[in-house]
């Protein structure tokens, strides 16, 4: 007769001890793992929760644009002290929406590069209290790097990538190789298209065009382009002999603002007062910006395959950033991708303006690539100028690259 073991009661209990660690622990290794993200770069106040699957669990933004339209343009300490007015409820708001206490958050993503600097310290400064507090890790983020990659939480887009980057204060074209590998391609000279578009609506005085008051530059101009006719004021396209991939956006401004002039003086009116002609200007400015956006991104992907910088099959290019919702840019750059056997991908307009999202989704992206993930933040700072990745622009330059001729009319 065989005899069972004698197994007490106290090796019993330690035995299912143990084997409940383990159970624990696995679970622990398993769970998803939730980033609060906060945004702070320029004018808007915006938070965060997003799980590694792309989940967004909440959110919260404070738009500043109605104050600043008002004022005429983005004054910086106004920007500040309304950052600090808001950011707390706007956190408190963005987790009580996701359902998740604090202390379950894996990690605290801020903007800290670049963007204005006194709203960049607003961010960074609540951040390194909030992780204080509650003993988290942090991750610093470059607002155009989370940009670049918000395209990825939203559907299947692979390293490497092409990608231009469009808004109010940056204008770019790199490759993205991975989460924190960037080849810059061509950047702005001077002023971004966004900021460009806010100062010719600002010159055309649209804030007082009834159907406009309430909307940003950019968004009031190509409104009014969509009854334009674009044919009836004739723009320069900017830097047309310069064989690179570097934008300039003030030359056109410059030009814009010498035809308003002569268009004030012939129909005789007064300042503030509309043009007859605003929907026409409108049309044609955005043209113009299009056209040299889509010139530049072509030469950009002519380089990548003269490089092999992309995929030999499904090639890919990004647009993001807040005139990345501009839908007639977007078709203007779709001729230009089909041409060259690119897919064309976009975030939605929600996630192409800034907010906590993209920057949650970052933090999501170091975390499983392991990378820039900090335990004691003390020493960081925010940075108000930041390039992206290591600069090609002058070997892209030196390729001399010409732009075969493409239809682009839309």
């Amino acid at each position: 007769m065989v005899r069972k073991p004698n197994v007490s009661r106290v090796g019993v209990a330690m035995a299912m001890h143990c084997l409940g660690t383990r159970a624990l622990s696995w679970a622990a290794a398993r769970a998803p793992r939730l980033v609060l993200g906060i945004e702070t770069s320029c004018d808007d106040t915006a938070a965060a929760v997003v799980c590694e699957a792309g989940t967004v669990l909440g959110e919260a933004l404070h738009s500043q644009k109605e104050t600043h339209l008002k004022a005429g343009g983005i004054i910086p300490p106004v920007a500040q002290r309304l950052h600090r007015e808001h950011l707390d409820r706007v956190v408190q708001e963005a987790m009580d929406n996701s359902g998740v206490p604090l202390n379950e958050v894996t990690a605290i993503a801020t903007t800290i590069k670049p963007g204005l600097a006194l709203s960049l310290q607003v961010g960074l400064e609540y951040s390194l209290k909030l992780i204080e507090q509650c003993k988290k890790p942090f991750i610093p983020v470059h607002h155009m790097e989370a940009h670049a990659l918000t395209i990825r939480m939203l559907q299947s887009v692979e390293f490497p990538f092409l990608v231009l980057l469009i808004s109010g204060g940056h204008s770019l074209l790199a490759v993205a190789r991975g989460v924190d590998d960037f080849l810059l391609l061509g950047q702005t000279l001077d002023e971004a298209p966004g900021d460009t578009l806010d100062k010719i609506a600002r010159r055309l005085s649209l804030k007082n065009h009834p159907a406009c008051c309430t909307m940003s530059g950019g968004e009031a101009i190509e409104y009014l382009a969509r009854t334009g006719n674009r044919l009836h004021v004739e723009i320069r396209e900017p830097m047309s002999h310069h064989i690179d991939c570097d934008f300039s956006f003030s030359g056109l401004r410059n030009q814009v603002n010498l035809i308003i002039a002569k268009k004030e003086k012939e129909e005789g009116i007064q300042d503030g007062q509309l043009l007859s002609c605003v929907n026409d200007i409108a049309a044609a400015v955005q043209h113009t910006v299009a056209v040299h956006l889509a010139k530049r991104t072509h030469r950009a992907i002519l380089f990548c395959k003269k490089e092999d910088f992309l995929p030999q099959s499904n090639p890919a290019l990004v647009v993001s950033g807040g005139v990345a919702s501009n839908e007639y840019i977007i078709k203007v750059l779709q001729i230009v991708t089909e041409a060259n056997g690119l897919s064309l991908n976009c975030p939605p307009p929600k996630l192409c303006t800034d907010n906590g999202i993209m920057i949650a989704w970052n933090g999501i992206e170091r975390l499983r690539a392991g990378i820039g993930i900090l335990h004691n933040p003390k020493a960081i700072r925010y940075e108000p100028k930041a390039p992206l990745g290591i600069n090609l622009s002058e070997q892209v330059r030196r390729a001399a690259l010409k732009v075969p001729y493409l239809k682009l009319k839309i």
